[in-house]
């Protein structure tokens, strides 16, 4: 998958937003390929020392937020802990959703004896709000989905869209909650917040290539809008 500096979608002196490909870690694992921070650094040595403020699955794109000094990092990680992060993701899911448009309201926790799963516990599970809507119903069974998750879970989305008491239709290419396929169709395609050094509003958008790929669907009508809730926010 390409990665070069076209991937940089904004920066300044605090912070890079960054559109990671599917299949790049978010930060450095035991596994043998490069993470995001270390191959931006590799393709330019002038960014310095870059340290992620957020994670995305390895095998989800799209953008991300790293910050070049501690103390932007620092400030940055507050604003997702308090939910002050606008973020939308695009998803194409095996199935249809009943309804256009909800809310998925489910407690998430790890499932201990199947690693790195989570599964829904009302009981015991980490309160979990993700708000949905569907863009387009395709003919082949398929759907385009935004999310706008209110809180930043693991395996939140994916979970909320596979799991019988969410949607019931996994993302497409969902190793753990669905079937492989030649990716995951999970995409952070949105991102806006408060700049947490300057004050100023940024926001980034960036389209995932599977969605511009897709064959057009006939007699099927997108959705007329794309705006988020005002209150939508995320961490």
């Amino acid at each position: 998958v390409m990665f070069d500096t076209s991937s940089i979608c904004y920066e300044d002196n605090h912070l890079i937003i960054v559109n990671k490909p599917p299949g790049m870690l978010s930060v450095p694992g035991r596994k043998p390929i490069g993470d995001l921070c270390s191959r931006l650094t590799a393709l330019r040595a002038d960014l310095g020392t870059l340290i992620p403020v957020h994670r995305l699955d390895m095998d989800t794109s799209g953008l991300m937020v790293v910050a070049r000094t501690e103390e932007a990092a620092r400030r940055m990680r507050r604003l997702f802990e308090t939910r002050q992060v606008e973020k939308e993701y695009t998803a194409i899911l095996k199935g249809q959703p009943t309804e256009d448009e909800g809310d998925i309201d489910l407690c998430i926790q790890e499932d201990y004896l199947n690693r790195p799963r989570c599964r829904v516990s009302r009981n015991e599970g980490h309160p979990a709000l993700t708000h949905y809507r569907v863009e387009e119903r395709r003919t082949d069974g398929t759907s385009v989905i935004s999310f706008f998750p209110h809180t930043g879970r693991t395996h939140q989305l994916r979970l909320h869209a596979a799991s019988y008491e969410g949607l019931g239709c996994p993302i497409v290419g969902d190793r753990l909650y669905g079937q492989p396929a030649d990716r995951m169709y999970l995409h952070a395609r949105r991102i806006a917040f408060i700049h947490p050094m300057t004050g100023e509003r940024v926001e980034a958008t960036n389209c995932p290539d599977f969605l511009t790929a897709l064959p057009k669907n006939p007699n099927t009508a997108e959705a007329s809008h794309r705006t988020a809730p005002d209150d939508q926010s995320a961490s």
